[in-house]
């Protein structure tokens, strides 16, 4: 079934259903699942170590589809990697990406290579007001992240669906929106908010092709909404994390006191690549949302195509159940 909304006419797809950037997950095995099911996959910059070899992992993307998709580029102070940006942004303009999606920080000064480039700009806003300057600044489409984000939620605490809600009626370009939605329900909210679509990460982690180990999907299974924590707010890069042995470490170190080189010693990215391999949940930090509490059993991990046609085909029976409704 097929959905139309600004989203979607903009990219020429079906699905108003992006894959979130998913650290260390975004990877062209995974991420063509999306775009080959009518969706948009995203690859995550932070999965390689320089451009010469994200361009190899642009190569294999489109080796495997032939579907628009989006690359994620993070600006944070941690994970930024400076003018070197540009470098990436000439890689994907070489390998015809889609969309570049920015977060954490103003993209302005990359967008004009982008703009050049003929390729369009994603901004991952945490507020209404930032949304809108970044729309006037040139982006063409906005996504709303809000407080129930997995990863890096917004700090003022406000709730996806309001901020949805608001950015839909102040911005005319199309607006997607993240954090709290796993399933029909959550697309069809979103579509009734003015949102052209949803950004789904924690749903997607629960996967037959994830690649990530059996015990991370099973621990999403095994517990619920409530079973998520905040870190990394001393150091300004506050985190939606399982709330598991490495989240209540990082927190017990926060709370006296730590130096940012202990709390590597927790955080690390190396850690948690290492942890999805070995299926160590407690040993490095996990992101998800509470959207897990949504996922409750094992049967509810299947394919990626069969995920997003269950979300659309029960947004649709959803929308005209509520149709029903009005006399």
């Amino acid at each position: 079934m097929k959905i139309e909304t600004k989203f979607t006419k903009m990219f020429g797809i079906e699905k108003p259903i992006i894959q979130g950037g998913m650290q260390h997950i975004g990877v062209p095995a995974f991420a063509s699942l999306f775009s080959n099911a009518g969706g948009m996959g995203t690859i995550n910059i932070t999965c390689y170590k320089s451009p010469e070899e994200f361009a190899d992992a642009v190569a294999e993307m489109n080796e495997l589809t032939d579907k628009p998709w989006i690359v994620n580029i993070s600006l944070a102070p941690d994970l930024t990697k400076g003018d070197e940006i540009f470098k990436y942004i000439d890689v994907c303009a070489r390998g015809k990406v889609a969309a570049i999606e920015f977060a954490a920080a103003s993209p302005e000064m990359f967008m004009p290579a982008c703009k050049e480039a003929g390729i369009k700009i994603i901004h991952k806003s945490p507020n209404a007001h930032v949304a809108k300057r970044m729309e006037e600044k040139g982006a063409d489409v906005v996504t709303i992240a809000g407080y129930e984000v997995a990863g890096h939620p917004s700090r003022d605490g406000i709730g996806t669906f309001v901020i949805a809600n608001k950015v839909a009626s102040i911005c005319s370009c199309p607006v997607m929106a993240a954090g709290g939605v796993a399933d029909g329900r959550g697309l069809a909210a979103a579509l009734a908010l003015g949102a052209s679509g949803v950004v789904v990460g924690t749903r997607f982690v629960a996967t037959t092709e994830c690649p990530i180990s059996y015990n991370h999907k099973k621990w999403i299974v095994d517990h619920s909404e409530r079973d998520t924590v905040l870190i990394q707010q001393s150091i300004n890069n506050m985190m939606r994390v399982a709330d598991n042995t490495a989240a209540k470490l990082t927190q017990e170190m926060e709370k006296r006191g730590t130096t940012l080189q202990e709390l590597m010693s927790v955080i690390s990215g190396k850690r948690s690549k290492e942890g999805y391999a070995d299926g160590n949940v407690d040993g490095s930090i996990y992101a998800v949302g509470p959207v897990i509490g949504l996922i409750n059993s094992m049967e509810d991990i299947k394919p990626v195509a069969q995920v997003m046609d269950e979300m659309v085909d029960d947004a649709y029976a959803i929308i005209q159940s509520l149709k029903q409704s009005f006399s």
